[in-house]
């Protein structure tokens, strides 16, 4: 999973994309469901660190080929880059590369649904972190939901037989890393002002340079070139990271930010399908169970009521992304801004982060 800034910039003049929103949304899912295969794939020719680092780049090359066409440029500032590296390694670096050592011992498709927990963990953080973020009935039921759902992937209830612990619990951290990442983001690099392809350059330029530095020191440069590993880290970094952040951020941009995180709930039936039908992982009983009920609690963690008006007869306004904002004037959000409850939104004054698996 990939996550990258979204800042606020100024409007563009913008074409209508080619591909209708619901095509882009299909390729999207099935890019980021199949990564989970390509990170197995990888592992089997080169080491974790290698196969992180492979991926990095050649989503970073796509990045920039984006940046040259659309003459995009690098952001300024020692500050947003320092904010920049940190978001690098929390929403990149290590993510991908617990990822990577969790495949090593575990299917890629108890990995997908690992990665599922990431708004169960997103909501505890957030409730903790975001003072505007107060948790509802119906969200507090959805992550005991979720959590109930990931001890039974885990096969809690016959004692965790056949389990690899180690590989699990990296794969759940790495899902613990993205919010972590995302509220850091919010926090540190809201209004940054520049656009989202910069910032998504620069975050995926650093978190390359990271990955550089740990694997030329605990992994070296591969002793052999093995075509298949190869063609899937390449798969995994140009469509999995560079392209799927375009096709996201595109979604975000066009249909909100609501419809757009739906993408999350098709990526550990599409993880699991590929693992089982290409792979011939074996599939026990619990695991689908667990994986819906894992998805119905992440559902339900998303959902927000609008806030209650302070004026009689004033009426809320609504975005085109769906997120309910206040038309009068507000020292927290700037002129033409849109609200904190929207933060994946283009518009948003914060540049929270867009997720990529």
């Amino acid at each position: 999973m990939t996550t990258a800034t979204v800042t606020a910039a100024p409007p563009r003049a913008t074409r209508r994309p080619a591909l209708d929103w619901r095509l882009r949304f299909g390729v999207l899912s099935l890019i980021w469901g199949f990564s989970f295969l390509l990170i197995k794939v990888g592992t089997e020719g080169y080491a974790p660190f290698q196969v992180t680092l492979g991926r990095l780049v050649f989503g970073t090359l796509v990045l920039a080929a984006a940046m040259t066409v659309r003459r995009e440029r690098l952001p300024r500032g020692v500050r947003t880059w320092t904010h920049l590296a940190v978001a690098g390694f929390l929403l990149n670096a290590l993510p991908f590369s617990l990822f990577a050592y969790a495949e090593l011992t575990i299917p890629s498709t108890l990995a997908g649904i690992c990665n599922a927990t990431s708004p169960l963990w997103g909501m505890v953080l957030s409730v903790v972190a975001l003072s505007e973020d107060r948790p509802t009935r119906v969200r507090v039921a959805g992550l005991g939901l979720g959590f109930l759902g990931v001890l039974t992937v885990l096969g809690a209830w016959q004692g965790f037989s056949g389990l690899d612990g180690r590989g699990t619990a990296m794969a759940l951290l790495a899902s613990l890393s993205y919010p972590i990442g995302w509220i850091y983001v919010r926090r540190t690099l809201a209004g940054a002002g520049y656009s989202h392809i910069s910032l998504m350059g620069a975050q995926l330029l650093l978190a390359t340079v990271q990955l550089a530095a740990v694997t030329s020191l605990f992994s070296g440069i591969p002793t052999h070139v093995d075509v298949l590993p190869l063609l899937a880290i390449a798969a995994l970094g140009a469509l999995g990271t560079g392209l799927a952040l375009l096709l996201q951020y595109g979604l975000v941009a066009e249909v909100g930010p609501t419809t757009a995180q739906m993408v999350t709930y098709f990526i550990p039936v599409i993880a699991t399908g590929a693992g089982v039908a290409v792979l011939g992982e074996s599939l026990s009983s619990s695991t689908p169970v667990g994986a819906v009920i894992v998805l119905a609690g992440a559902a339900l963690t998303q959902v927000r009521f609008p806030a209650p008006t302070r004026e009689a007869g004033h009426l809320p306004l609504r975005h085109d992304s769906g997120s309910v904002t206040d038309p009068r004037p507000s020292r927290s959000r700037p002129p033409g801004g849109a609200p904190p409850s929207s933060p994946t939104s283009p518009r948003s004054r914060g540049s929270p982060a867009v997720r990529s698996f």
